[in-house]
């Protein structure tokens, strides 16, 4: 597909990487991390740092969740609650 040119002498606008995707770096850390998840005892694992290391198990749900939702929803929705205690009070 050829390059269009945009107006006003400006540069040409590329296609470049799709939107969403990742690059090569990023997608061989995941990978590695993964792997040594795997290694390590996948789910077994993550449930025992869930209980020994709750604060660092809750900082990676924080951060992986969002990233992973991936649904392809058809007809009604349902939705469920958790709640998540985490033996950290809370200041009010």
């Amino acid at each position: 597909m050829p390059i269009k040119q945009r107006q006003n002498n400006a540069p040409p606008v590329s296609k470049g990487r799709p939107k969403g995707s990742q690059n090569k770096a990023t997608k061989a850390l995941k990978d590695m991390i993964l792997g040594a998840l795997d290694d390590a005892g996948g789910q077994d694992y993550l449930r025992r740092q869930s209980i020994e290391n709750p604060t660092a198990f809750m900082t990676l749900i924080g951060k992986v969740l969002p990233t992973t939702i991936n649904a392809d929803v058809k007809g009604k929705l349902e939705t469920t609650v958790i709640n998540v205690t985490t033996g950290v009070p809370r200041a009010d």
